[in-house]
């Protein structure tokens, strides 16, 4: 029987059979323009927050993958020697390796086994990592273990699809009120983002311009980008 300690073993295995081919090229119009979106308002709540430069946070990404995220933060501004990837398939902590400057702090492994000093973090990320976590037991581990590393004032953001997809039994949707439920003491700031995948790849097919307008009606949007907040 599977469980919580078994379950970043039973993540590596899922990745291992995936199969993506260029599905998630950022050459691909439908992947630039979920990136590019998701980034608007992503800027848009840094705003709201009140932030007006990442260079003195420190920040956190769990399964960093191979490191876009983080190149990301750093186009924004944040300072090299202050953001941590943590990630636990070996090959993509290599290309994170790979790419990212000698600066970033990166370590492989059980994210819930990373060396963070409590309240050492303002920001902590997560993108795309919940859904594949299938056991409830170690998804509350984790989000236990991000709040740990939090300061008070700092904050998760999270950033995550909210349906199941019927078409891959690996993942599965992580709705709003899972997210308070992994996050009590949090205060939760969200919305929906992010045309449906398989939508956006029909009508990019089509004409790239049909991402926008699809992405507008909210009944279309898969997934949560939401600040949940650490009290000061």
């Amino acid at each position: 029987m599977g469980g919580a300690d078994d379950e970043p073993a039973a993540v590596a295995a899922r990745y291992a059979r995936r199969h993506d081919g260029d599905r998630y090229s950022p050459l691909r119009p439908e992947v630039w323009q979920t990136v590019q979106e998701r980034d608007r308002a992503l800027l848009r709540r840094l705003a709201a927050q009140g932030l007006r430069s990442l260079a003195p946070l420190a920040i956190t990404e769990v399964g960093c993958g191979g490191g876009g995220n983080l190149l990301g933060l750093l186009r924004l501004g944040a300072s090299p020697e202050r953001l941590i990837g943590l990630e636990l398939i070996p090959e993509r902590h290599a290309q994170a390796r790979r790419v990212l400057p000698p600066a970033v702090a990166l370590h492989l492994g059980d994210a819930c086994a990373a060396p963070l000093a409590p309240a050492s973090q303002d920001l902590v990320l997560q993108y795309t990592v919940f859904s594949s976590l299938l056991d409830d037991d170690f998804q509350q581990r984790l989000a236990g273990a991000m709040w740990r590393w939090l300061k008070p004032g700092g904050a998760v953001l999270w950033y995550d699809f909210t349906v199941d997809n019927p078409g891959n039994r690996d993942v599965r949707g992580v709705p709003l009120a899972r997210v308070r439920a992994l996050f009590p003491e949090g205060r939760v700031r969200a919305e929906r983002v992010t045309l449906a995948p398989p939508l956006a790849r029909a009508a990019c097919a089509l004409h790239p311009a049909l991402y926008r307008p699809l992405a507008a009606l909210p009944g279309l949007r898969t997934h949560l980008l939401a600040w949940i907040g650490r009290p000061a």
